[in-house]
């Protein structure tokens, strides 16, 4: 069977992206996530709704995971609590079949991207590890 070509795409994508170019695409993934499951309520399609659902908590639950704990305590703190907020809104608006939750997600997901497209990858393959936490709270100050 032929591979999906678009499966290929995001995969090379993903094995050559630098740690704040992943970091957006889960961003991305989570925000569309959210996008399709708002438009899965509004036609009243419940198991794709939730589907895309528990894929956009997926990306969130991701982003929490990468949190970089040691390079600021207070900072990884701060976002880990938004995740989990932005995680339990998504729950809620699935149990509850309600926009509100899914609309609030959407713009936390956007302001935060908006951050991190303000943060610039490292030259060279040298990455470290401070870098991006240290640039996104820049970025994120600056909004």
């Amino acid at each position: 069977m032929p591979a999906n070509p678009y499966s290929n795409y995001l995969e090379a994508t993903v094995l050559s992206a630098d740690p704040v170019e992943l970091v957006r695409i889960l961003y991305r993934t989570a925000m569309d996530s959210v996008a399709e499951a708002r438009g899965h309520l509004a036609a009243g399609d419940i198991a794709a709704r939730v589907q895309a659902v528990n894929k956009a908590w997926s990306a969130v639950r991701e982003l929490s995971f990468c949190l970089n704990r040691e390079a600021d305590p207070a900072l990884a703190r701060r976002l880990a609590e938004l995740y989990d907020y932005m995680q339990r809104q998504l729950l809620t608006a699935n149990f509850e079949q309600t926009d509100g939750p899914l609309a609030e997600v959407s713009g936390l997901l956007e302001s935060l991207l908006q951050a991190w497209e303000k943060v610039e990858a490292p030259a060279g393959n040298g990455w470290n590890a401070n870098y991006s936490t240290d640039q996104a709270e820049l970025a994120a100050a600056e909004l």
